[in-house]
């Protein structure tokens, strides 16, 4: 398998980062703290990374302001929710979840759900990418 990094931006200029190898040791906090400091996260009410991307699998990290909403939505593919810092409250279909940190949740694909941060908070959405292959 050949490395896979991502390219430079303008808002995120470092570039040459590895996001799928063989292996690919990931530093969250380090993450976290990027986030934060990105202009995006001063003037948005949320932000995310991709750390990992491959045929099969996606890790983003999502950052959200307190009181911020991710809009109901849903995904083709299955996804889980971990939160890493802060609290959520995740609502799926007729469910409603309140996550914390170390708490997660997993959904089947196509279930609408939507986020809502109550308080500044890190989640990491884990997406299988090729379950129509």
């Amino acid at each position: 398998m050949e490395k896979k990094s991502n390219d430079a931006t303008p808002l995120r200029p470092e570039g040459n980062r590895i996001i799928n190898a063989p292996i690919v040791e990931m530093d969250l906090n380090k993450f976290i703290e990027q986030i934060r400091n990105e202009p995006t996260w001063q003037t948005s009410g949320h932000n995310s990374i991709t750390i990992y991307k491959s045929d099969s699998l996606r890790i983003v990290i999502i950052g959200m302001h307190n009181q911020a909403i991710l809009k109901t939505h849903q995904s083709h593919t299955y996804i889980s929710v971990q939160v890493l810092e802060g609290n959520i409250q995740f609502v799926a279909e007729n469910h409603s979840f309140s996550l914390s940190k170390g708490n997660m949740v997993a959904l089947q694909p196509k279930i609408q759900h939507s986020v809502e941060a109550k308080s500044e908070s890190f989640f990491l959405l884990t997406l299988a990418t090729d379950i129509n292959k």
